[in-house]
């Protein structure tokens, strides 16, 4: 699969630097205020600061010393908080940098339309807009977004997807669109652009990968409001313990009323602080890691639903088979010798370099013996595939063998005054209507038979798909196959179902079908034919190699132009989700050891008995609510790499999930804020900071 690997440490010193400043830069109120959990940590903090200056005077309601550490590290909470967020955010900002580096203003070949013998005008690329015509020769970038309507060539997009392997771009097929930035390294195209300047494909990718930019998506909102929820209903019960501490000083007769420093690092502490805090780092790491898998996401919400996505369409050729089909048997025409049609076959593909050719010599060595011969003593002369003449060959003395599709062997043979056997064609019938491919062997007049080239099911696509399985997520796959040859290939895949004889009409009708029945669908495609599946699916996965319609219509852009590429981006949702649910989890979990360390500190000289809720026998009342906020503190600093890579990604079903997720991070919630509040309040005593 192919992928584009971040090579980067998570932790990379441009990136530190940077997420420090701006961690800084948000603790402006007016950004704050945009997540409301760490914005009452924030309204303490200047609460606690201005008690502390007001101790400082003589009128302190607890030692300024104490207020100071408890002001302090209240400070610390927003700003980890903020450098969580600003960390996610400056491995995209590093990689939109890179990508600004690679866009440059460059000399275009403006047509007055799409003829390529026009009159050329050299203009800026900045100065092109949409629906002008352009010519790009060998050695030239691409200015601009857009689609070749004339001309083939090979294309270098190494600058966009990080692929050194050059591809082939050319007119009236599902591989016509060109991104601005990549290079033509031979023939020529003439590009018409589809994206004004600031529109272009390269400019969409650089302001997804800012994470600043990053809309929430609905499930974030919502965890948003639960956050909130918890927080306003926290702030309630504890403005309601002051008086509550004021009546019970004069009830009992003792102690002293709860501070309302003591007050604010219980609200603190008691608010969920730890996800608040890294519920923004989560969704912007999320994206990062699409951006890395080579995915520009149209929507944040399509990131999300791919974590949902319980039914997978995929293309058969090239997702589920190699795509490169392979030679499965000779088939000769009436009187002739097999073993002179895999003769004929092997010499016209020594020089072929495809998979489909090296599969021909294999089969004709391993199946009838034919081994190397020296084509250079019998001064053979290779004759290129072209998309001409859709044949290649080898010209040995007197000898001309060619090899390609039927009718193109079949114009051939007639411009040389021969006949296409009946025999054959009936061959090339029944081989086409298997659903495998019929390539058509001559030599000089004469037709010698076919090769079938058979779809071959990838190494390793049954595991993937009992994953998915294993996840719930119904797999179908989607084939323009005869449905006797699509069961056979669905079958040995191991997918759940298929469609065969596929139109457009079919594709919508299947998505709407299980959109109806309540399920999330995810689908893949790169032709103007699948589009309208593209739109109505819930996670669209357009190739960048596709048609202008089809980018346009998905929601997702595989930068690579692999089909399989679904199945990841499914995985990467999933992490993303997994990633919130389990540190939701932690954070709610590790409440309650703060209750034990701040309840009994805070009421402990009014009510004694709650010295028996001390469990951790924190040293004193001041060292338990300085340790508890400290925790709270440093935790979140602690999960920052967590909530930047991501929970590590098991195909596991709901329920395993939920379990795993209880045990693991509920558990650990409960049990390790023991450990670490305990550990910092011997600190704090051993060091008489308190």
């Amino acid at each position: 699969m192919s992928r584009r690997k971040d090579k980067r440490s998570l932790f990379e010193p441009t990136i530190v630097r940077r997420a420090l400043w701006d961690s800084a830069i948000k603790l402006n109120p007016l950004y704050q205020i945009r997540n409301p959990v760490m914005f009452v940590v924030e309204v303490g903090s200047i609460l606690t600061t201005l008690l502390f200056f007001q101790a400082l005077t003589g009128k302190a309601e607890a030692s300024p010393g104490f207020i100071l550490h408890i002001s302090v590290w209240l400070w610390v909470t927003v700003l980890f908080a903020n450098f969580a967020e600003s960390m996610a955010e400056g491995r995209g900002k590093a990689q939109a940098a890179a990508l600004r580096s690679s866009r440059q203003d460059i000399e275009a070949k403006l047509l007055p339309g799409p003829d390529r013998k026009s009159k050329i005008t050299y203009v800026p690329s900045s100065q092109l807009r949409k629906g002008d015509f352009v010519l790009v020769e060998a050695g030239n970038t691409i200015p601009g977004d857009g689609e070749v309507v004339e001309g083939v060539a090979s294309v270098n997009e190494s600058a966009i997807t990080g692929e050194s392997a050059p591809v082939i771009r050319e007119s009236g097929g599902d591989r016509s669109a060109v991104t601005g930035g990549t290079q033509v390294l031979s023939d020529w195209l003439v590009v018409k652009i589809t994206a004004d300047p600031g529109e272009t494909f390269l400019d969409k990718m650089i302001s997804m990968v800012e994470g600043a930019k990053r809309q929430k998506t609905p499930n974030e909102i919502s965890l948003d409001i639960l956050l909130a929820g918890l927080t306003i209903i926290f702030l309630l019960v504890t403005v309601t313990l002051l008086p509550f501490s004021i009546f019970g000083v004069h009830a009992a007769g003792q102690g002293s009323p709860v501070t309302v420093t003591v007050l604010v690092a219980l609200l603190v502490c008691l608010i969920p602080t730890t996800i608040g805090g890294l519920l923004s780092a989560i969704g912007i790491a999320g994206m990062d890691r699409m951006i890395q898998a080579n995915v520009i996401a149209m929507s944040g919400r399509a990131v999300e639903a791919a974590g949902d996505v319980d039914v997978l369409l995929l293309d058969k050729t090239g997702t589920i088979t190699l795509g490169n089909r392979q030679a499965t048997a000779f088939l000769p025409s009436a009187g002739v010798d097999i073993q002179a049609l895999a003769d004929a076959a092997q010499l016209a593909s020594l020089a072929d370099e495809t998979p489909e050719g090296r599969s021909i010599v294999i089969l004709a060595k391993e199946k009838y013996g034919l081994r190397e011969r020296d084509i250079e003593s019998l001064g053979a002369v290779f004759v290129p595939f072209t998309a001409q003449t859709r044949m290649s060959g080898v010209n040995l003395d007197s000898r001309e063998i060619r090899k390609g599709a039927a009718d193109a062997v079949e114009k051939y043979i007639g411009a040389q005054g021969g006949t296409f056997p009946r025999d054959v064609r009936s061959i090339v019938d029944d081989i086409a209507k298997e659903g495998a491919t019929p390539l058509v062997v001559a030599e000089g007049t004469r037709v010698l038979g076919a090769i079938r080239l058979n779809d071959i099911v990838k190494g390793g696509i049954q595991e993937r798909f009992a994953e998915m399985r294993n996840m719930g997520i119904k797999t179908i796959m989607i084939t323009g196959d005869n449905p006797l040859t699509a069961a056979a290939i669905a079958a040995e895949a191991g997918v759940d179902d298929f469609l065969a004889e596929a139109s457009p009409e079919t594709k919508l009708k299947l998505i709407r079908e299980h959109q109806a029945g309540g399920r999330l669908v995810a689908m893949t495609g790169d032709g103007t034919n699948d589009a309208p599946a593209l739109a109505q699916a819930d996670v669209a996965v357009a190739m960048n190699t596709g048609t202008q319609a089809a980018k346009e219509a998905g929601n997702l852009v595989d930068l690579d132009s692999n089909p399989t590429k679904l199945i990841e981006i499914v995985e990467i949702g999933k992490q993303l989700l997994m990633t919130r649910g389990t540190l939701t989890t932690f954070s709610i979990a590790n409440d309650v050891a703060k209750y034990f360390a701040i309840l009994p500190a805070a009421f402990i000289s009014i009510y004694p008995a709650l010295a028996a809720l001390n469990i951790m026998h924190l040293a004193t009342p001041q060292s338990a609510v300085l340790s508890a906020v400290i925790f709270n503190a440093l935790i979140i600093i602690f999960l920052v790499p967590l909530a930047l890579r991501g929970v590590k990604y098991r195909p596991l079903g709901a329920e395993a999930v939920l379990r795993n997720n209880a045990l693991i991070y509920g558990v650990g919630g409960l049990i390790v804020p023991f450990i670490g509040i305990k550990l910092i309040d011997m600190l704090i005593t051993a060091l008489h900071i308190v």
